[in-house]
């Protein structure tokens, strides 16, 4: 018997075994709505001219292929901070530790090592529903995973409540992790007024707070707009670490284009965070890829790329937001059951949909359009007039359907 015989396999991921399962099925009018990247009308995959152009000029220079340092990239850290920080007296005072990650993924998963090495509270706070690798992620890395109250699935809306009274459970030196913008599964973002609210409870628990990025400028349209909660926490003093993507916003999904950023008290603790996940790092993965960091460099280096990018990422999020108010009138329109103001009430890539777990397996087993069980729905996914109209006979019919 060898000595592997008796491993099973292991199940598919929920969200990319889709796009898996997507591929191969041969029904004519499939519809894959669980794929967490953007598309054109014609259904195809989108480079932004912007970053296409970037990368011309990159190759056009014949650089080498050598290794990066540890922490990355040094024009996209400083860059890719400023973005995304935009604290000038952070800068200025040197008290932002930055190094460059594979994405989004392995900023989190370089901070969750942070923790699980050197905090002494190891309890960590996740939103319910999240992102379906978070979960993954942090107890893989020996932290204990809790979760804090976050969608109404009732009413579809923000239970704020709920959410304020479960920070206000929190241990002292938890860390929770909030969705800076467009939260993902349910794009049900806290207002302005309530971001204070949770800051105020954050503040009172000492809690350690890390913002997933993955959105900004994809949510609103606008880079600024989309940094707003990190903004705010900074402003009053918080030491937050921010977890940033460039896979949507810059649609480097395959280039694994990411930073950590910490923010620290001081230059002597931001040097020490620095050096520390840098460690990690060279367990992990050792240095991270050279050709994606160089290609946002120069993006976000170039005055005249840098507004084109802007562009580019308005034009995504605005075509996300029209096909919001489309859905939503044609549900109305077809009589759909319930109310669904909640689709243009949520912002970003998805649509938290409403629907419940039969439902959504209804729609891919007879009707082949594909989405996540707890009913998200990709918006990018919606190509053309037909699909649309596909995806809102399908919808209709889950909902009538007494399951």
């Amino acid at each position: 018997m060898g000595k592997w015989d008796s491993l099973e396999s292991a199940p598919p991921d929920a969200i990319l075994g889709i796009t898996t399962a997507f591929k191969a099925d041969d029904d004519v009018n499939k519809l894959n709505l669980g794929v967490g990247a953007y598309r054109t009308a014609e259904g195809l995959p989108f480079v932004l001219p912007s970053v296409r152009e970037a990368e011309e000029r990159v190759v056009a220079e014949k650089l080498n292929k050598e290794y990066l340092p540890i922490e990355g990239h040094s024009a996209f850290c400083r860059l890719s901070a400023k973005l995304i920080i935009g604290d000038e007296d952070a800068h200025a005072k040197e008290r932002i530790a930055t190094v460059q990650a594979l994405s989004g993924t392995g900023a989190l998963k370089v901070a969750a090592e942070m923790l699980h090495l050197h905090s002494s509270n190891k309890d960590i706070y996740i939103s319910r529903p999240t992102w379906g690798n978070h979960r993954h992620i942090f107890t893989s890395s020996g932290l204990t995973v809790k979760e804090y109250r976050y969608y109404d699935k009732a009413n579809n809306n923000l239970d704020f409540e709920g959410f304020l009274e479960d920070i206000r459970g929190m241990r002292e030196e938890s860390t929770i992790v909030l969705h800076a913008c467009a939260h993902n599964p349910t794009g049900m973002d806290p207002t302005h007024e309530q971001w204070s609210l949770i800051l105020q409870a954050i503040k009172q628990q000492n809690v350690q707070v890390i913002f997933d990025c993955a959105y900004q400028g994809y949510a609103s349209g606008d880079l600024d707009t989309d940094r707003y909660a990190i903004d705010l926490f900074l402003q009053h003093g918080l030491e937050v670490w921010v977890c940033q993507s460039f896979s949507k916003n810059m649609g480097l999904y395959g280039e694994r284009v990411g930073a950590l950023h910490m923010v620290a008290g001081s230059p002597s603790v931001a040097q020490a965070l620095k050096s520390q996940a840098k460690v990690i790092i060279r367990g992990l993965y050792s240095n991270p890829p050279t050709h994606g960091a160089r290609v946002a460099a120069c993006v976000l280096g170039d005055p005249d790329l840098m507004s084109r990018w802007k562009s580019d990422v308005r034009a995504m999020a605005g075509r996300i937001l029209g096909l919001r108010q489309v859905l939503k009138d044609a549900l109305i329109e077809a009589k759909a059951p319930g109310s669904w103001d909640h689709i243009t009430t949520q912002i970003g890539m998805f649509a938290y949909t409403g629907l419940n777990e039969q439902q959504s397996r209804l729609l891919t087993t007879k009707h082949h359009v594909y989405l996540t069980k707890d009913g998200r729905i990709s918006m990018a996914g919606l190509n053309d007039k037909y699909s649309l109209f596909l995806s809102l006979c399908m919808i209709w019919q889950a909902c009538m359907c007494n399951c």
